[in-house]
């Protein structure tokens, strides 16, 4: 006998699934960009005693 199937638990899963995937590649290109931005930092400011933070 075949099971019932249960579709409102399977498209919760999937969306589910679906979120996690998203937030983690968020992550990686949140992570990529602020270890470019720092190493674009640390290259300009090679010369500097300091890193400016003046950000106007």
């Amino acid at each position: 006998m075949a099971r019932k199937p249960n579709y409102d638990f399977e498209r919760r899963e999937r969306e589910r699934l679906k979120a996690i995937k998203v937030a983690e590649k968020a992550e990686a290109k949140r992570a990529a960009r602020e270890r470019a931005r720092l190493e674009e930092g640390g290259e300009a400011a090679a010369g500097e005693s300091e890193p400016s933070t003046d950000k106007s």
